[in-house]
């Protein structure tokens, strides 16, 4: 495809913005980086500053866009013959970030490692007061490493993080990913516990740059980390996640959520678990969509889900674009995306006639968050299991609601980024809702195909990730994929490889080397 021209004078401001970024924390927080003394409140403050969450320059361009925006189709890309090809080298980079604390992630697994040892070493006291630092740690640790099972399957867990804890380099173990997804959904269960009761303290508000101490927040958030995982092993063991997901829903008081209340109180600033930016430095958003040619609106998503809609996002999520004619910019009359089916030469000739990703809200937005989870998804898990186990009306309810708010959190980027389009008034709401397209009718499976591809769409290009683990889980949308012609490489994978950086290191590799293949499905991928 061709690269956009697109307004980038906001560039001038970076290198400025850059160099305040670290200031920023410095002054705000006890940067680790500063400090001789491991603290575990400094720890935690770089186990929270992740570049994986946010929706960073390398993250972008590296992971979300090239890689698993390909294999989820919320991105646009090449019809390349390598264009289902895995970047060893990058997908490495990933693997890596979350095991060590440095490169472009924070090393979560590194950092609880260290401050494990160091909690360790305190006194029965200063262990009490710096508790809530460990169970909320232990939440950000489990929600990274669901990822990592989520786009390899088994992975080394229980015994990694040798060099933090005991000052030795040991190859750790792969875990069983149906185990640790019972570790991570036993323990996050016992951290939401935890916050039911604990009280905040002055360090620990001071330390959370993602919620500023809110022990409400972070009960909420380990309650709605762990009603994903349920519903995701659902169709493999749905015994269990019936039980555990009916008594969260069913005792609301118990197991609060990021649900945001009723759609009138929802607000995503305060509502959302959110990673907001230390400063109005993105690391260029622009230059990762521009680069990987990831700036064309997703056929599917447009074309199949939000056009026939008329979908109120569009005008947020979305630009017609155009073409310049005679020195004057002629935009496009109407909203298009480039078609899937189309070849190389195609999309390189015809691409200024479809729609581009909106640039205030994505582009140039240098104040985008990272999202970690929102209330839309909570709202669709939640519709998801009423409509499998519960009432189909409490399903429509958070349904309905989770749309709206879906709708709310666009405009709240695009806001961000400085766009100035308008909320949709409440008569647009009601008649998205009530679009054929859209409205909550027909069979179960019929409902259900449209909470998965609603939440599809509320993910988006932000959340490919997940994108990418929904759609392998429910099937839906139903995307197509064009057949690409590198051999080994023609249809995309159901899990990524393990990197050449831990295959050649670690001596343990020989006991899943079995099933390292493009092929081998994650547990919970059975339908």
């Amino acid at each position: 495809m061709k690269k956009i021209l697109i307004n980038i004078s906001f560039l001038l401001a970076l290198g400025v913005a850059f160099s305040s970024c670290k200031k920023k924390l410095a002054d705000e927080y006890n940067n680790p980086e500063l400090s001789t003394k491991p603290s575990v409140p400094n720890f935690f403050t770089a186990m929270l500053n992740n570049d994986r969450v946010r929706p960073s320059y390398w993250n972008l361009r590296t992971y979300l866009l090239t890689q698993i925006g390909i294999y989820s189709q919320t991105a646009s890309f090449d019809n390349s013959a390598g264009a289902y090809q895995q970047s060893d080298g990058y997908s490495g980079n990933y693997w890596t970030d979350f095991y060590y604390a440095s490169g472009n992630g924070s090393g979560p697994m590194a950092l609880y490692r260290s401050m494990e040892k160091t909690y360790a070493g305190l006194s029965a006291a200063d262990q009490a007061s710096q508790k809530v630092f460990m169970e909320a740690a232990k939440v950000v640790l489990y929600d990274q490493a669901s990822k990592m099972v989520d786009a390899w399957g088994d992975i080394p867990f229980s015994q990694a993080g040798s060099l933090e804890s005991t000052s030795l380099i040991k190859n750790a173990p792969f875990d069983d990913a149906k185990t640790l997804y019972t570790t991570f959904i036993s323990g996050l269960d016992e951290a939401a516990t935890y916050f039911g009761t604990a009280t905040t303290t002055a360090s620990f508000q001071k330390q959370d740059i993602m919620l500023k101490g809110s022990m409400d927040m972070w009960r909420r958030y380990a309650n709605s980390i762990r009603l994903r995982l349920l519903m995701r092993m659902s169709f493999v063991d749905e015994a269990t996640a019936k039980t555990a997901v009916n008594a969260m829903l069913a005792n609301p008081s118990s197991y609060p959520l990021i649900d945001g209340g009723n759609s009138g109180s929802y607000s995503p600033a305060s509502s959302d678990v959110l990673l907001q930016p230390l400063t109005n430095y993105a690391n260029s958003p622009l230059n990762a969509f521009t680069e990987s040619d990831s700036y064309f609106a997703p056929d599917y998503m447009l074309n199949k889900a939000m056009l026939p809609a008329n979908d109120p996002r569009i005008p947020v999520v979305f630009d017609k674009y155009g073409k310049t004619v005679n020195n004057v910019f002629v935009p496009n009359a109407t909203y298009q995306a480039m078609p899937i089916t189309f070849t190389a030469e195609q999309q390189a000739n015809d691409y200024t006639s479809y729609s581009v990703i909106d640039s205030a809200t994505f582009l140039n937005n240098l104040k985008l968050p990272g999202i970690v989870i929102t209330a839309p998804e909570v709202n669709l898990l939640k519709a998801e299991a009423f409509e499998r186990w519960g009432s189909t009306t409490d399903a429509q309810t958070a349904y309905n609601t989770a749309l709206q708010q879906s709708v709310s959190f666009y405009y709240y980027l695009n806001g961000l980024g400085g766009g100035t389009v308008a909320q949709p008034d409440a008569a647009t709401i009601t008649a998205f809702l009530n679009n054929s397209n859209v409205a909550y009718t027909g069979s179960t499976d019929q409902k259900l195909a449209l909470i998965w591809v609603q939440k599809w769409v509320h993910f988006g290009i932000l959340q490919s990730d997940e994108a990418w683990s929904e759609y392998r889980r429910t099937k839906f949308p139903q995307l197509t994929f064009v057949t690409q012609t590198l051999s080994g490489y023609t249809t995309p994978p159901t899990r990524l490889i393990y990197p050449s950086v831990e295959t050649a290191y670690n001596s343990n590799y020989s006991t899943v080397k079995a099933k390292d293949t493009r092929t081998t499905k994650i547990f919970w991928d059975v339908k």
